[in-house]
């Protein structure tokens, strides 16, 4: 995956912009990933489409987008799953 370039602002709109990032990859095996919310370093997202019941959406959450929030946003320090 990239590298993205993470510049100062709204702790929301970082994490927006890694997500665009991550989001093609995702989209590519026919999912898509939603951001829902940002609040003391605790991110929720909802898996999409091909992600929904998918037996890797945890291991694609946590080793995939979890590991690359935390990386390009230090304030992160857990990525949630929010259900439909």
């Amino acid at each position: 995956m990239p590298e993205v370039q993470t510049q100062p602002g709204d702790l929301r709109e970082r994490v927006e912009r890694v997500l665009d990032a991550i989001r093609p990859y995702v989209q590519g095996d026919g999912g898509d990933i939603e951001l829902i919310d940002v609040t003391d370093g605790v991110v929720q997202v909802r898996l999409a489409g091909a992600c929904v019941g998918c037996m890797h959406s945890m291991m694609t959450l946590q080793a995939g987008i979890e590991r690359m929030l935390k990386q390009e946003v230090p304030e992160i320090r857990v990525v949630e799953a929010v259900p439909f």
